[in-house]
């Protein structure tokens, strides 16, 4: 293979999102996770649903799909589950993640598919000319809103843990090398990996700039947070760490934090599967027969 270059991963085609929108620096610490990685472009797919950060397929040089809206997460785990040897990231923002897509969302951490989701916030539904978003809190007004918010903010990271994802971090769109570490973390995890991102929309959101969140962010690490959890914890020691989790998880406002917030080793769902498919995934749905087609008999080996 010949040896690839940054410029490998860049599409031709122009990003067209607003001037200084955080999307630029998600999609540049993407393209430079997968280059430090060495990831095949022919063997890497990003998937994408509908909103402002859907796009970003289109500006990689790699295989893209562009879903429909909240639908991300069922047609990734699709991929990933009939060719286990993609490389698979979805994207969505918080409204396609956790609005519409919500029950998805949930659904997908009981299955620990390998693949990285990465959840672009910025609280509002952009491409639709910034209504609330599920992660705006309540009673919040940004400027695109002709009254406060009426409805409750989704905590994104309580909600991973409790629906089953085994990686949960947080990283800031304006901080492109250390969100490229956390990309690549999360590709690199063996498992169901969901990274939330907060993006400032300077369009729509006037309350949570980047200006507003310099002086409150800061790293997990430098504070000595441990994000792992081997398996056979005692009992004890698990309930700790959850603990220290929910705290961070749930700090907001003079301090926010970002890094890796939890890191869990379990069986991958690829992995379970060959209790069902005992060939697999030598032998998966995206390779085609490897000898003449039976069908039936095929049918029968997937079918769980």
């Amino acid at each position: 293979m010949v040896e690839l270059k940054l410029a490998d991963y860049k599409a031709e085609k122009q990003p067209d999102w607003c001037p200084g929108c955080g999307d630029y620096g998600i999609l540049s610490a993407l393209q430079m996770a997968l280059f430090e990685l060495k990831k095949d472009p022919t063997k890497t797919a990003v998937f994408s649903g509908i909103g402002c950060s859907a796009k970003t397929p289109h500006y990689l040089n790699l295989y893209g799909v562009h879903t429909l809206h909240g639908r991300v997460l069922p047609v990734a785990q699709g991929a990933k589950l009939a060719n286990p040897h993609l490389t698979v990231v979805a994207v969505g923002g918080d409204g396609d993640g956790l609005g519409i897509g919500a029950g998805h969302f949930v659904a997908a951490g009981r299955r620990n598919v390998d693949l990285l989701y990465i959840l672009y916030d910025n609280e509002v539904y952009g491409l639709t000319k910034g209504q609330a978003g599920p992660t705006l809190g309540l009673g919040e007004k940004t400027k695109s809103l002709p009254k406060p918010n009426p409805q409750g903010r989704i905590n994104p990271l309580l909600l991973a843990f409790a629906s089953g994802y085994t990686f949960i971090a947080r990283g800031y769109a304006y901080d492109v090398k250390g969100l490229k570490e956390l990309i690549k973390a999360g590709i690199e995890h063996k498992g169901l990996a969901f990274l939330h991102v907060l993006q400032p929309c300077p369009t729509y959101n006037d309350l949570h700039t980047k200006e507003w969140f310099a002086p409150r962010l800061y790293r997990l690490e430098e504070e000595g947070y441990d994000p792992h959890v081997p398996e056979g914890l005692p009992p004890e020691v698990l309930e700790k760490k959850m603990a220290r989790f929910q705290e961070k998880a749930l700090e907001w406002g003079e301090r926010i934090p970002v890094g890796l917030f939890w890191k869990a080793e379990l069986p991958t769902f690829e992995e379970r599967l060959q209790a069902f498919l005992p060939r697999y995934p030598g032998v998966y749905p995206a390779q085609g027969p490897t000898e003449p087609l039976d069908l039936e008999g095929l049918l029968g080996e997937f079918a769980l």
